[in-house]
């Protein structure tokens, strides 16, 4: 059955779910400023501004499911709380009016107890900064009156993510064989997850309303250290592995004393500097979904890369 859906902005997340809804044959809506988006017949672009209510109001007429992919301006706590509460509520509210499902892709920020093994049923009571905003974005939405579905993932990879750890931090400087340098720590365990994995996830969750009004994880492979992922990624991209340098915890810190974007980075810092673990079994089970293998999703990220040139 052909259904609508909505996707709110084209970054990799929404990008990546527009198009498996597009390949499953649904029509898609795409609301971006810019009216960008995945060039498919079935697929809509708007421009718009997403936080908007009659814009909302209009574009949310008639679907099945909106996915809100939406983040901050910048990557900053200040940007996070000026911008994202108020465009979830009025996402909320228009879903609700609409009778539709919103799904978010959400981090592993809000989790209280980062240094066990993180599961669906991990407290996600974390106060301040970053992280705080997304625990009260967790709330807000288990409030809403809208139904809603939350899908954690890991820190991304994949095509189209760019600024991220295992994005053109390390990619870019395998495919032009220089060194590569990493935070905190390159041998400590960190779950790293695939975006299309976190899309189909998504779209699985949307699809399946026992699965709505709850917390889900991301089918997100084995732990991997930093310069485990470095070495995947030069795998794939035939070269040798290279030199990996670390800016260790201590050194982000203190040069978060005179620069306001280290403070962002520092705030996050104990993600790198210690294991850092999810676990999506009871995830997988439900939704059906396995995490692609790691070499498969190494070589498309490295082939995406490649076209960037």
């Amino acid at each position: 059955m052909v259904k609508n859906f909505v996707v709110t902005g084209a970054g990799p997340v929404g990008w990546t779910v527009a198009e498996q809804l597009a390949a499953d044959g649904h029509r898609v809506r795409v609301v971006t400023r810019s009216g960008s988006g995945p060039d498919h017949p079935l697929v809509e672009r708007i421009t718009g501004d997403a936080k908007d209510p009659e814009t909302l109001r209009q574009v949310f007429a008639g679907v099945d499911a909106v996915f809100h992919c939406i983040h901050g301006s910048s990557y900053t706590a200040a940007a996070w709380e000026a911008e994202l509460p108020a465009a979830e509520q009025a996402v909320l509210n228009a879903a609700h009016e609409a009778g539709a499902v919103v799904v978010f892709p959400e981090s592993l920020y809000s989790y209280s107890e980062p240094d066990r093994v993180m599961t669906e049923d991990s407290p996600r009571r974390a106060a301040g900064g970053k992280r705080g905003v997304r625990t009260r974005l967790l709330q807000a939405r288990e409030d809403a009156a809208a139904a809603t579905v939350s899908v954690v993932a890991g820190d991304f990879f994949g095509p189209r993510v760019r600024m991220a750890h295992g994005g053109e931090r390390i990619v870019v400087p395998i495919l032009a064989g220089r060194n590569v340098s990493v935070v905190g720590s390159a041998n400590q365990p960190h779950s790293f997850t695939y975006v299309p994995d976190l899309a189909a996830a998504m779209v699985a969750a949307a699809a399946n309303p026992a699965a709505w009004n709850s917390v889900w994880h991301a089918p997100t492979g084995p732990a991997l250290t930093q310069r485990e992922l470095v070495r995947a990624f030069a795998r794939a991209a035939g070269v040798p592995a290279p030199k990996v340098r670390v800016l260790p915890g201590w050194a982000l810190r203190a040069a978060a004393f005179f620069s306001a974007d280290m403070r962002e980075l520092a705030e996050l810092s104990y993600q790198f500097e210690h294991p850092f673990v999810m676990d999506s079994a009871r995830s997988e089970a439900i939704l059906g979904i396995r995490p692609t293998p790691l070499d498969a999703a190494a070589a498309a990220t490295v082939e995406w890369w490649r076209r960037q040139d």
